[in-house]
């Protein structure tokens, strides 16, 4: 699998990607690192705690790591949980946190299968 290839996995956009940080070397090295970023999982506990004010700063957190990434999809469903938190729980929020979740397990997903693949 590409990076390219893996962009288009995860609904991502590959080419705003490039024309961000200007090369896939660097891309690449920042597509890895998020699998190492803990937002996600401070979200689903700050959630479980119902701590609202902490899953809105780690859904932000999550909206722009994606955006300065170009993985459009995740920064579209955590950018609408974020607005949804911005002020509180909403009853909104549980369905957005699960359209969250499940968009970062595709990017997880793909991003892990592109590490397999450019690994071996």
């Amino acid at each position: 699998m590409t990076l390219q290839e893996c962009y288009a996995a995860m609904g991502g956009n590959y080419e705003d990607a490039i024309g961000r940080l200007r090369s896939e070397r660097l891309v690449q090295k920042f597509v890895l690192k998020f699998l190492d970023d803990g937002s996600y999982h401070l979200l689903c506990r700050s959630l479980e705690e119902k701590n609202y004010p902490e899953a809105f700063r780690a859904a932000h957190t999550i909206k722009g790591v994606c955006q300065n990434l170009s993985i459009d999809k995740l920064q579209s469903s955590s950018s609408r949980l974020c607005e949804s938190l911005r002020n509180g729980y909403t009853p909104e929020a549980d369905n957005l946190a699960e359209e969250v979740a499940a968009d970062y397990q595709l990017t997880v997903s793909a991003i892990q299968a592109f590490q397999k693949e450019s690994a071996g």
